[in-house]
């Protein structure tokens, strides 16, 4: 029978996939802002492991090598947008070989163009920059986001109701087919699924890496509001009372770290979906998304009591919530042995 793992984000990994902004996507009218963000997230993990940089063409290719160490490799790949995340590749392991799997991007239930991310992990296999063993396995039958997935690397998965069950997704699947398929195809045994949680102009439907997110098998960190007049308190109160019901494989309460609620970010009118759980995990680190905010080291404490033998790092990441998205939203880590 076929052994399939999901693997943890903290499992070892090759290198980490971005696409940069460039001026046919949405970061148009404030690229050298968005750039400079991207900068500094490409330098900081190239510190610790490799970047693969998606880059629109050879020229950008040409300029961008004189800014990075030789820890960035470029890959020529066009792209609607750089929410990597969401378009990239999802590893897992089987029968001790690294498959990845190539799911349906739609544009977050068609909300956006995705015609060129959707080809993006074809792409890259063909690339030469993934192991020539790697297996790629088609499952472009099915739509679904890499933020929506929150794996302990030991068979459990947590998500969203809100995402999943999109109708603009898998609109003719009901929960019990898609938990069927999810096992199946990632190799679960059982799926957690949050039915609360939200946060105001977040474009995903609730994208789980943006509300909870494990730290190990016993220890789930989550965005907590404890402000009755802030819209999101109702829903996170029930968010947070979900959780607490939770248990692990073993029949345990899981650990839980509780975020700060990021300070209101409003931009041309609109509350943006600003949060500490869109944090990046990486070899010996954990890149953490900031707003210029007094609230910002308290969520950089918190994660270093769930992550103690890890660098915890902190971005200014407020140019990449305006267009709604956030640090680990634009980024995708490949386990160790997926790339050349």
């Amino acid at each position: 029978m076929s052994q399939r793992v999901f693997p943890a984000e903290w499992a070892p990994q090759s290198a980490v996939l971005l696409a940069w902004p460039h001026p046919e996507t949405d970061w148009a009218h404030m690229l050298p802002e968005v750039q400079a963000c991207f900068h500094e997230i490409v330098t900081t993990i190239a510190r610790f492991e490799e970047v693969i940089l998606l880059v629109p063409d050879a020229a950008t290719a040409s300029v961008l090598r004189t800014q990075f160490s030789d820890n960035v490799k470029f890959q020529v790949i066009a792209t609607n947008d750089t929410w990597a995340r969401d378009f990239g590749p999802i590893t897992i392991e089987e029968n001790g070989r690294w498959s990845v799997l190539d799911f349906k991007f739609n544009g977050w239930g068609l909300k956006f163009a995705a015609d060129k991310d959707n080809l993006v992990t074809r792409q890259l296999i063909d690339s030469g920059l993934i192991a020539l063993d790697i297996l790629y396995q088609n499952r472009l039958n099915f739509v679904l986001e890499g933020g929506a997935l929150e794996s302990d690397g030991a068979g459990t998965l947590l998500t969203t109701a809100e995402c999943l069950l999109s109708p603009n997704r898998n609109g003719q699947w009901d929960k019990a087919q898609i938990e069927t398929y999810l096992k199946e195809a990632l190799g679960v045994k059982r799926v957690l699924w949050l039915n609360n949680g939200y946060l105001s102009g977040d474009d995903t439907d609730s994208h789980i890496d943006t509300l909870a997110r494990f730290c190990n098998k016993e220890t789930i960190a989550y965005v907590q509001c404890t402000d009755p007049d802030d819209e999101h308190y109702s829903a996170l109160q029930a968010m947070e009372a979900e959780l607490q019901t939770f248990v692990t494989e073993e029949g345990n309460p899981y650990t839980l770290v509780p975020l700060p609620m990021a300070d209101e970010v409003v931009f041309e009118g609109d509350r943006l979906p600003a949060t500490y759980a869109n944090f990046l995990i990486i070899n010996d680190a954990v890149l953490v998304p900031t707003y210029v905010s007094p609230q910002d080291e308290l969520a950089l404490a918190q994660l270093q009591k769930a992550f103690p033998q890890h660098q915890i790092i902190g971005i200014n990441c407020l140019p990449l919530i305006k267009q709604h998205g956030s640090l680990h939203c634009v980024t995708m880590q490949l386990p160790k042995g997926v790339t050349n």
